[in-house]
C-alpha cells in the first residue's frame, strides 16, 4: 500500500510499510513525473547489474543515461524513452549484448508497455 496525506506544503510524502519517498512541486526535489523517469533509469541499472552477475563479470563502470521525449500530447506525455549505455574497456560483444537485452527487459518498462491493460481505479471511500 502506498499512502500520502495532502497538506499545505509544496512537498508530497508517499509512505509504504518500509520506505518513504518525498517529491516537491516547487523544484526543490523531483516531482512525481521526474521520479518516474528516474525509476526507469534505476531499473536499467538493476537489470544491468543482474545480467553482469549472471555472466560473472563486473558491472562497475557501466554508464547509463536516460532521456524522455515528449509525446504528441506535449511535455506531460511520454512518446519515447531512450536509454544509452556506455561500457567500460574490456567488455566483450556478447556480454554487451546480454546486458543491453537485460536492460530492454526491465520490469518497470514492461509495466509501462502493458499500461493499456491496467485497470486504474479512483474511488472515494
Amino acid at each position: 500500500m502506498y499512502r500520502t496525506l495532502v497538506d499545505a506544503t509544496p512537498l508530497i510524502q508517499v509512505n509504504t510499510g518500509k520506505h518513504q519517498a518525498t517529491y516537491a512541486l516547487d523544484g526543490s526535489l523531483m516531482n512525481p513525473l521526474e521520479a518516474f523517469y528516474a525509476t526507469l533509469a534505476g531499473c536499467a541499472a538493476v537489470f544491468a547489474k543482474k545480467a553482469c552477475k549472471a555472466l560473472g563479470v563486473s558491472a562497475v563502470g557501466i554508464d547509463i543515461s536516460c532521456k524522455p521525449f515528449a509525446g504528441p500530447g506535449g511535455p506531460m506525455t511520454l512518446g519515447r524513452f531512450r536509454t544509452e549505455v556506455r561500457f567500460p574497456e574490456g567488455f566483450d560483444a556478447s556480454a554487451k549484448a546480454a546486458v543491453l537485452q537485460s536492460i530492454a527487459d526491465c520490469a518497470v518498462k514492461e509495466v509501462v508497455k502493458d499500461g493499456a491493460n491496467i485497470d486504474f481505479q479512483v474511488v472515494e471511500i
